[in-house]
């Protein structure tokens, strides 16, 4: 379990305003959200590959699409302005 155990999945992929399931249209946008979940612990990569029904070479693909387009630059500058 990533996220903190006084949360359920259910809080957690409310916070980070992530799709309920698979069927949804996959934009950069929701992309980004999952990525940035996996990465930040809210959820684990396996509870993402399970509920979002992702190959790891998928994720992948959208992990480094997520840094190229500096994701983890502006995650990691809103994270220092949360301190």
């Amino acid at each position: 379990m990533a996220y903190p155990r006084d949360i359920s999945i259910s809080e957690a992929i409310k916070r980070y305003g992530l799709p309920k399931s698979h069927r949804v249209h996959w934009s950069k946008a929701r992309k980004d959200d999952v990525v940035r979940a996996v990465r930040e612990q809210a959820i684990s990569f396996h509870e993402a590959r399970q509920r979002y029904l992702l190959s790891r070479t998928e994720f992948e693909q959208w992990e480094a699409d997520y840094i190229a387009s500096g994701g983890a630059r502006s995650s990691e500058a809103a994270r220092m302005q949360d301190a």
